[in-house]
């Protein structure tokens, strides 16, 4: 597993896929690295590809107001996506792309060692929870492995697109601040118990 600081080296520096060729920033992921959220979204747009930042356009300001409505900050939880580079015109990445920048995710991943991850959009899902998830039949079920606890939900960018379904989004996001708010309880007990 590389540090930190190694694998942002070795991500600004990889040609493992063709969508480092179109990148104008690399967008590594941003957040508390010792976070008990991870937010995981598809890849970067073009707003995020002239920052190097994830979720920073009209999509990403509604992330940050979804975090908030759970009582968090931006600064409190890690931001990622499955490519770290963006694909054309938006498009979903490819899967030799998404396989190619996926241990870059998993070792993001073994740093934070978060209690929860929150997959955005089905691209997220299937490449973290199963590869037949289905985002509207799918979202807001938990799912366990080693510890972390894991769910999607829909893309901020599906919710500007169809405010239908802010109402589910909402409730999801109701199931991670109460998980959230249960893990932090245990923990709390955990460490009084051997204080």
């Amino acid at each position: 597993m590389l540090s930190y600081k190694e694998l942002y080296n070795a991500c600004q520096q990889c040609t493992k896929c063709a969508l480092a060729n179109g990148r104008t920033n690399l967008v590594f992921g941003e957040g508390n690295i010792k976070a008990d959220i991870m937010f995981v979204g598809e890849g970067p747009g073009h707003d995020e590809d002239m920052q190097g930042r994830p979720f920073v356009g009209r999509a990403g300001q509604l992330l940050t107001k979804m975090i908030e409505a759970i009582n968090l900050k931006r600064e409190d939880v890690y931001i990622a996506n499955i490519v770290k580079c963006r694909p054309p015109n938006n498009r979903v990445p490819y899967p030799e792309e998404a396989q190619a920048c996926l241990p870059y995710l998993r070792n993001q991943y073994a740093i934070i060692r978060p209690s929860i991850i929150v997959c955005l959009g089905a691209t997220a899902g299937r490449y973290i929870l199963s590869s037949n998830l289905r985002i509207t039949r799918d979202r807001g079920i938990w799912t366990v492995r080693n510890g972390c606890h894991m769910i999607a939900t829909y893309h901020p960018a599906a919710l500007l697109r169809d405010t239908d379904k802010k109402k589910d989004a909402w409730e999801d996001l109701k199931k991670v601040r109460d998980k959230y708010n249960e893990l932090i309880s245990d923990k709390h007990k955990c460490d009084t118990a051997n204080s």
